[in-house]
């Protein structure tokens, strides 16, 4: 009976032994939330192939550059297209037909102005065939001056504009009579070198 009693006593302080001993049970994570239902969707394509050849986008070109040749061409096709100024013979006064024609020159030339910043122009005193070599030099050098003076006082930069005088030496009509020597009794507009 002793023995009975001491298996009890035993037995009775291993439960208060572990019954009093309480461990720490870890917490058990809940399970993640089912997958939400997925809604109907078309059926994903399938891969393309890629082609046995992948051929390269060619680079752009490069726009041609601006070559001086252009753009003296295209400035000469715009002095082309203004009026020259003439004058009476022996005389370097503008007339009235000669200041109209600076003034619409004037507004295009200013247009030239901006287009070609660098540009600059020459204004060019010329005479007919009567008078000397030396003294229609002197004259086209005053109907060159007379011109620029007027294109300045409308507003053409005057740092923009020089004169030269070519007297008879470049004549636009070679015929000896009165109306082909007013057409060689100008100032006219080209651009400087």
């Amino acid at each position: 009976m002793r023995f009975k009693l001491l298996m009890l006593t035993m037995g009775i302080s291993a439960l208060a032994f572990t019954s009093g001993c309480h461990k720490k049970v870890a917490m058990a994570t809940p399970p993640p939330p089912p997958p939400a239902p997925r809604e109907a969707t078309a059926p994903a394509p399938a891969p393309r192939e890629r082609p046995a050849t992948v051929t390269e986008t060619p680079a752009p070109t490069p726009a041609a550059p601006v070559t001086a040749a252009r753009t003296s061409k295209a400035l000469e096709d715009y002095l082309n297209k203004l009026l020259d100024a003439y004058f009476d013979y022996d005389k370097a006064d503008l007339r009235t037909d000669a200041r109209t024609a600076l003034n619409n020159d004037s507004s295009e030339l200013r247009s030239l102005l901006k287009e070609f910043p660098n540009a600059k122009f020459v204004v060019e005193g010329n005479c007919d065939e009567r008078g000397s070599p030396e003294y229609n030099l002197a004259l086209g050098d005053r109907r060159a001056k007379a011109a620029q003076e007027f294109l300045t006082q409308i507003g053409v930069p005057a740092d923009r504009l020089t004169t030269i005088s070519y007297g008879q030496e470049r004549p636009v009509c070679t015929d000896h009579d009165e109306n082909c020597w007013q057409k060689n009794r100008r100032a006219h507009l080209s651009a400087s070198n």
